[in-house]
């Protein structure tokens, strides 16, 4: 049998491996985030940035949207409360430099509620609630990180987009894709901010309304630090991106 000796040195090598272990994981999830990991070790930073860069999906633009556009409605038909269906999406959009490299970083979810309030031509209401904690990329770290340590989604699960000031979208019922603004107020992370969007808006051809665009964000605004390993940084600003398919 080992002595006292033998079994104090045997602890101690087991505590060192799992202090180890615990290191090695906690610096993986960190290297996920900002798509470093071993697919970047391998393949070479220029190759997994085009990869990655691959992998972005284009802006949301109601031409891209699954119902298509090119349809009318008329003011009487506009007018009223108007609810997001399946087709609708929301995410964030985000660049980072990896050794020298660009690296365009999308995320996604179909988790999104959102209702709308037309009266007269005007966009007079509309409300955005989407499910921070479902948005995913197509690297697993780096969604456990954005979840867990940047917007620790276990006490602000939600982020939502209110519109503070009507505007007007009547140029859209007529069969064009309008451009707007839509001004408003963003909750993220338990901060409110003022912000605007960027916007489409078009009717489609089976009569649904189309919303699309993106609002810019400083993440420090909202007390989210951007990612920094050295090699690896990822820039103050980003967007917060949604398409929105409306039916009645």
């Amino acid at each position: 049998m080992p002595n006292a000796g033998e079994r104090s040195g045997t602890l101690s090598r087991r505590q060192g491996m799992g202090l180890r272990t615990r290191t090695k994981v906690i610096i993986g999830i960190a290297s996920g985030v900002v798509v470093v990991g071993a697919a970047a070790a391998i393949a070479g930073p220029a190759i997994y940035a085009n990869t990655v860069n691959g992998q972005a999906a284009a802006a949301p633009s109601v031409s891209a949207a699954p119902s298509g556009g090119s349809g009318t409605l008329t003011a009487a038909e506009a007018d009223g409360s108007w609810t997001s269906t399946g087709d609708s999406f929301a995410g964030y959009r985000v660049h980072e430099k990896l050794q020298g490299q660009d690296v365009n970083v999308v995320g996604r979810t179909k988790d999104v509620e959102g209702s709308a309030e037309v009266s007269g031509g005007s966009l007079t209401k509309a409300t955005v609630t989407v499910e921070v904690a479902k948005i995913s990329t197509p690297e697993s770290a780096r969604d456990a990180y954005f979840r867990d340590t940047a917007l620790q989604t276990d006490q602000h699960p939600t982020a939502t987009f209110t519109l503070t000031k009507p505007v007007d979208v009547s140029g859209a019922l007529d069969g064009s894709t309008q451009d707007v603004t839509l001004t408003g107020t963003m909750d993220l992370h338990g901060v409110e901010q003022p912000v605007t969007a960027d916007a489409q808006v078009a009717v489609a051809k089976d009569g649904t309304v189309q919303v699309a665009g993106s609002i810019p964000i400083t993440f420090e605004d909202y007390g989210v630090e951007a990612p920094s390993l050295g090699f690896v940084t990822v820039d103050p600003k980003g967007s917060v991106e949604f398409s929105l398919d409306l039916a009645k």
